[in-house]
């Protein structure tokens, strides 16, 4: 059965110019799949121009209210909303985020099916499609834009002024860093994109026992997971998969790492309950050493403690000062240097684009053809076409409600 889709203009302010699809990539989805036709709304702010698509034999249309399927990144505003479609987009509702209640309330009016995309998972819960390499990619690059600006050692140019990874990387080129000592925190794609970053400098990589307890001449850094900055308070062994499925009775156990750690590129996932991996008072402790943080999770007022707020990509650095526990210049003697801009991947928008576009294409358009025989959809599905949550979702009701 046919099955029309729409590239949708993102409207969400300040202006995203990453989109599902790229002109190739719409011309692949149509050619593996005969039955699918793809039309783009006319946008201005897309990295991928109107003509572009056109050139691709795309239709690039003001109105694209006759599509199946609406493909957006960025929440759709509710007034733009149209009733009884199917949408795919971040909607930030599935923590009962307060600030897009009213959307989810409004999609639920519309009699719209959502999918947000990160509810786009395999059976075992893992995220199947998303941002996070890039947002790896460009944090690790911000924070040592970071590091060369206020140690006056190198000037990187901003991410958003460069075209691609590619130039990215050449920049990254230029510059030699001090014998500093990196942290990397988590496994998942965002660790991985900020690793990429880490190699590319060929900062090398050390084991967890030697950086605890070696001198080094040169720039190193480790990784480290959920079993080496926490353990658990009676003294048992940590087990990973008991941590994720109750947090309680853990503590952090970072500090053995801020000790003799300069810098800290945060790639981890923090779940509900789980102990802070440094707090306010850990920072004031006179062995925390960490005089620099890229927080590429970004949770305020959360786990990491000099996270205060986000920043944003025009203005993204700023300093945590551990005795006031307050925001300062972060070229403040003392302070820590903080970055924690909140939509990184933004700063890339053609590669960013582009590798959605190939998980999307890989896991979410077959399924609208093959009967979503991997329960792809089924799983993704947060409200139904009678304006109903799914059972999986039925959690959100109070929120919707609000009641929460």
């Amino acid at each position: 059965m046919p099955v029309k889709f729409a590239i949708i203009k993102e409207r969400k302010s300040p202006p995203d110019k990453r989109v599902v699809f790229s002109p190739e990539k719409c011309q692949e989805v149509m050619q593996s799949f005969p039955e699918a036709e793809l039309v783009v709304e006319s946008s201005e702010i897309r990295i991928f121009k109107d003509e572009a698509y056109a050139k691709a034999g795309v239709a690039v249309l003001d109105d694209v209210s006759d599509a199946d399927v609406m493909l957006g990144v960025k929440e759709v505003p509710v007034e733009a909303l149209i009733p009884n479609k199917k949408y795919f987009f971040f909607s930030h509702t599935i923590k009962k985020q307060p600030y897009n209640r009213k959307l989810l309330k409004a999609i639920l009016d519309k009699k719209i099916e959502l999918y947000d995309h990160e509810t786009i998972v395999k059976k075992s819960g893992a995220r199947l499609i998303g941002f996070g390499r890039y947002a790896g990619l460009v944090g690790a690059y911000n924070g040592f834009r970071l590091l060369g600006i206020r140690d006056g050692l190198f000037d990187l140019p901003k991410v958003e002024h460069l075209a691609d990874l590619k130039e990215v990387k050449a920049e990254l080129d230029k510059i030699s860093l001090p014998n500093i000592r990196i942290i990397l925190s988590g496994t998942g794609k965002v660790a991985k994109g900020a690793k990429e970053i880490l190699d590319h400098l060929q900062i090398r990589e050390v084991a967890d026992a030697d950086y605890l307890s070696k001198s080094y001449d040169e720039p190193v850094y480790c990784t480290i997971d959920v079993t080496e900055y926490n353990k658990r308070t009676d003294g048992a062994p940590m087990d990973k998969y008991a941590f994720y499925a109750d947090p309680t009775g853990y503590e952090s156990d970072l500090m053995k790492y801020a000790k003799v750690s300069d810098m800290f590129i945060t790639g981890h996932f923090y779940g509900d309950g789980a102990p802070f991996l440094f707090t306010r008072e850990d920072v004031r402790h006179p062995d925390f050493n960490i005089n620099l943080v890229a927080d590429v999770s970004c949770d305020i007022d959360g786990p990491i403690a000099s996270t205060i707020r986000p920043s944003t990509i025009a203005d993204p650095f700023y300093g945590y000062d551990p005795e006031a526990e307050s925001e300062v210049d972060f070229k403040a003697p003392g302070s820590i240097a903080v970055m924690a801009v909140d939509n990184l991947p933004c700063e890339l928008p053609k590669d960013a684009s582009e590798g959605f576009g190939d998980m999307f294409m890989e896991h979410v358009i077959p399924a609208f053809f093959n009967g979503d025989k991997k329960g792809i959809l089924e799983r993704a599905r947060m409200t139904t076409s009678e304006g109903t949550l799914t059972e999986r979702f039925a959690y959100l009701q109070d929120y919707v409600d609000g009641k929460e």
